[in-house]
């Protein structure tokens, strides 16, 4: 393939990648975004495929094959509830290619860089391979303590600010070492010293933000992601994947920056040490008051007189597979001319737009889907607010306690509606570890159980 046939077919993905990403930015262009972005990616392979490899077709075939095939099973055989974890391993993948490649390329014995590109490419070498070590050891954790192998509680190691900047020091000092000893074709023991240093910085940084936090650990290591990828692109003199890459670093690091002001905590703080102190397994400590449980046809029976009825949806949902429930129940009510409105929280669920993505999986109507600061104002004029599988989002002590660990973070105010359904398998505590007074309140009932057959008996029941 040409040369300027590639750069054509190059311009052309970078084009239809930031199409995606305009497309995601909507849930109506969602999926429009998705083929945006398969499109771009599909032109960006064949391009370099026939217009950059030169020789080992059968090696890259192969590789290609493989990759394939288990990106097919992967995405049959998982389940929504497992896409945070899944987010989380792929993401290990791009920051092991990174270093990868960063180490092929230091060793590639025809580099015939010289002089200050030398330099400048060594440069570029030690951060890809620091991005990427860093990227792929946080990713690991991020895996284990989204699945459920590792606790949710952050690790707070003693003096663990000095830690980090400490190790901070020793991968500057590596670096300086690594381009002066590479001047004289050497640097290898630094850089294998680095790639240790960074792991150990990947794994204690992650592994000391806790569960609350874990959907901004998401899109701040999809940010790493890219810009590892960005880094690979510049060891590889390659300009689409350092575009797609400061694409991905871009957009993640300012989701990121998002998901931190939706739980008002600095970016650096989260990155410090976060705010969740348990993994959610514990049962509520000590009860505030009475807990009032209904049964699905006593709930029935309060919900047929609502006028407006506004559902907050939660990672119980999504662990019970409810949101088919949740539409049919939507289509009951909106049937009997009832408001059905959506009340979505920045952090619901254990990943960025989680919850957004199983209420489309249900085709629940976009129109009456809202985010929180879209609705907060309008719960003292609704009659009924359905939380389902929620609890940190809907926790009033963020406002009432003072010295709670999620104190000041923003919350939906379900409490202030006429009367709340709760559901829920148990009292447990969520995912940040803290009681909710929620469940203690005079116009709060629970509803225990599994949340798709309390819905299903509910349904019938009306």
């Amino acid at each position: 393939m040409p040369n300027g046939l590639v750069t054509a077919s190059y311009i052309g993905a970078t084009v239809l990648f930031i199409l995606a990403l305009g497309g995601l930015s909507h849930q109506e262009t969602a999926r429009r975004g998705n083929l945006y972005g398969m499109l771009g990616m599909g032109i960006a392979l064949v391009a370099t495929i026939l217009g950059v490899v030169t020789d080992n077709y059968d090696i890259l075939i192969g590789a290609l094959l493989v990759g394939g095939i288990a990106g097919l099973v992967l995405a049959r055989r998982v389940q929504m509830t497992q896409m945070p974890e899944l987010v989380a391993i792929l993401h290990s993948l791009v920051g092991a290619a990174a270093v990868l490649v960063g180490f092929a390329n230091f060793m590639d014995p025809e580099s015939v860089h010289t002089g200050v590109e030398k330099t400048i490419h060594d440069i570029e070498t030690y951060l890809g391979v620091l991005i990427g070590a860093v990227t792929f050891s946080g990713s690991v954790i991020a895996f284990g303590k989204l699945s459920g192998k590792i606790g949710g509680k952050p690790l707070l190691l003693p003096a663990r600010h000095w830690l980090n900047l400490g190790l901070l020091i020793i991968a500057i000092w590596l670096g300086v070492w690594f381009v002066g000893a590479s001047e004289s074709d050497g640097g290898l023991a630094p850089l294998v010293l680095m790639t240790i240093v960074a792991l150990l910085f990947g794994v204690h940084m992650v592994a000391a933000i806790g569960g609350a936090d874990m959907p901004v650990v998401i899109s701040m290591l999809n940010s790493y992601s890219g810009w590892a990828a960005s880094a690979t692109g510049f060891m590889l003199e390659n300009d689409l994947l350092i575009v797609t890459g400061a694409l991905v670093g871009s957009s993640g690091a300012i989701l990121s920056y998002i998901m931190c002001r939706a739980m008002n905590r600095r970016f650096l703080s989260v990155i410090a040490g976060g705010f969740g102190t348990s993994g959610g397994a514990a049962a509520a400590a000590a009860q505030q008051g009475e807990v009032r449980s209904l049964e699905p046809a006593e709930a029935a029976a309060m919900l047929a007189d609502a006028k407006r009825v506004v559902i907050v949806p939660g990672y119980g949902m999504a662990v019970a597979q409810a949101q088919h429930a949740v539409y049919e129940l939507t289509k009951e009510l909106k049937s009997r001319g009832v408001d059905v409105r959506f009340a979505i929280h920045p952090v619901a669920g254990r990943m960025p737009g989680h919850m957004n993505v199983l209420l489309a999986e249900a085709n629940v109507p976009y129109d009456i889907v809202h985010e929180m600061e879209e609705i907060n104002d309008d719960f003292p004029e609704v009659d009924v607010s359905i939380v389902i599988g929620a609890n940190d989002i809907v926790n009033p002590s963020a406002q009432e306690v003072p010295d709670s660990p999620i104190a000041g973070m923003p919350v939906l105010e379900v409490w202030k509606s006429k009367t709340t359904f709760v559901l829920k398998r148990s009292m447990a505590t969520g995912y940040a570890g803290v009681e909710n007074p929620l469940f203690f309140k005079e116009n709060t009932y629970m509803l225990f159980g599994d949340a798709r057959e309390t819905l299903t008996a509910l349904i019938k029941a009306l």
